[in-house]
């Protein structure tokens, strides 16, 4: 059994953050580093910067003992965990800057027979590459034999859902890819340290793939949706209906269609896979294009019903990218609502219950931010992107007299 008595968690956001505080309840002394100085000093104060069920809680109590300390540069670990965002750049490529910064920045913190695990969901090679970008740094690994003998190295994808993550953490299975054997057997028996599910135990680079193919999965399957809701208005069906209807078959399970699909996992993942095989991935790179032109549709049916007002007020029921949640991260939604504001003009009302203010890049547009009971008063029509309960206990006799663009199904 391997011995870790300290962690350095790299980046602390929707993973890094409930990551480190569940590794510290466990007693590892835990040092998380985040660029964010407003993230470090709310931390450092038990208060999470992000929304997520029970983090404050668990987070009052490893910061008042001590076991989890926040600070914007890496310090001295048994094991370090990078859990930095790995968005996509132009042409849909990976984009691994944070990645490689993280790594260039625990470079010099390292010491010879320490574990280094990327969490950062990533393209195949990456965990290979973060290895290569550290021996840069360090050529006393390198020559000591680098990753496998000085050092350890593994690719440890997060499987966890919003409004879940201290649940799913705990509970789910986890898929450990290292660098060589011994690499996989040292990250297993850091996770063992919280985990519950199995760990199952595979090479760096099917453990990347692995996490790609389980949102692209999930992509490929929206997209059948979303397809099939521009079937149906074409067809003047409603699509809830239909989908209903069929899912009655014993081995039929349509999703409900949406606006789209957002987040930092189902919105980008795929095009890392097709990336790295692009003539290969056909029915991939079809599915997210299929997905990301349903705002489009959103925004060409509220404007259709716009032009039949003289000034028509509009409200957007919903900025997450699911219910619940405050994560406006490459939010379909957020799309929607601003390129509404481009189009109607000033005075566009947004409704985002898990949200204190309003992002800028609303606001700059003259968007104002309201709550339910004013938009269900003022508007002549409501765009319900997002169902938050909230929305979807509003009694339909209170939007019976609106326009109603309802993307999700919840006010059938």
């Amino acid at each position: 059994m391997h011995s870790f008595k300290s962690l350095c968690v790299v980046g602390l956001g929707y993973i890094g953050l409930p990551t480190a505080a569940v590794f510290a309840k466990t007693g590892l002394q835990v040092t998380g580093t985040d660029v964010n100085p407003k993230a470090v000093d709310s931390i450092n104060s038990g208060k999470a910067h992000i929304v997520e069920v029970d983090l404050d809680g668990l987070l009052q109590g490893v910061v008042s003992n001590g076991s989890l300390v926040a600070q914007n540069k890496p310090a001295k670990a048994d094991a370090f965990i990078v859990a930095v965002p790995t968005p996509f750049k132009e042409g849909h490529r990976a984009d691994l800057s944070y990645v490689e910064a993280a790594t260039r920045s625990i470079a010099p913190y390292v010491e010879e027979g320490n574990l280094i695990v990327l969490e950062s969901t990533v393209p195949p090679g990456a965990t290979a590459a973060m290895c290569a970008w550290l021996e840069e740094e360090r050529p006393d690994l390198a020559a000591k034999g680098g990753v496998g003998k000085a050092y350890y190295a593994a690719h440890c994808p997060e499987r966890v859902l919003p409004g879940r993550v201290l649940i799913e953490l705990v509970q789910n299975d986890r898929i450990v890819g290292g660098m060589s054997e011994e690499c996989s057997e040292r990250a297993v028996a850091l996770y063992e340290h919280f985990v519950q599910g199995n760990c199952f135990v595979t090479s760096a680079a099917t453990a990347e793939l692995a996490k790609l193919a389980e949102n692209s999965f999930r992509d490929v399957n929206i997209a059948y949706a979303n397809e099939l809701s521009l079937i149906c208005d074409k067809l003047d069906i409603d699509v809830f209906e239909l989908i209903e209807l069929a899912n009655k078959h014993p081995r039929v399970n349509i999703l409900n269609p949406g606006p789209g699909v957002g987040g930092h996992c189902i919105a980008v993942d795929p095009w890392f896979i097709v990336d790295v095989a692009p003539e290969e991935a056909r029915l991939i790179r079809t599915a997210r294009e299929v997905n990301d032109h349903k705002p489009e549709v959103v925004i060409a049916k509220v404007l259709k019903a716009a032009n039949k007002f003289r000034a028509p007020k509009v409200a957007c029921l919903g900025l997450a990218f699911k219910p619940d949640i405050d994560d406006l991260r490459a939010s379909p939604a957020m799309d929607i609502t601003e390129k509404l504001a481009d189009a109607l003009g000033a005075g566009l009302m947004a409704v985002e219950p898990n949200i204190s203010e309003l992002p800028k890049s609303l606001a700059s547009k003259g968007v104002v931010m309201c709550d339910t009971a004013q938009a269900l008063e003022e508007a002549d029509i409501l765009v319900l992107l997002v169902d938050h309960k909230p929305f979807k206990r509003i009694p339909r006799a209170r939007v019976a007299e609106k326009v109603v663009i309802d993307t999700r199904g919840a006010w059938r």
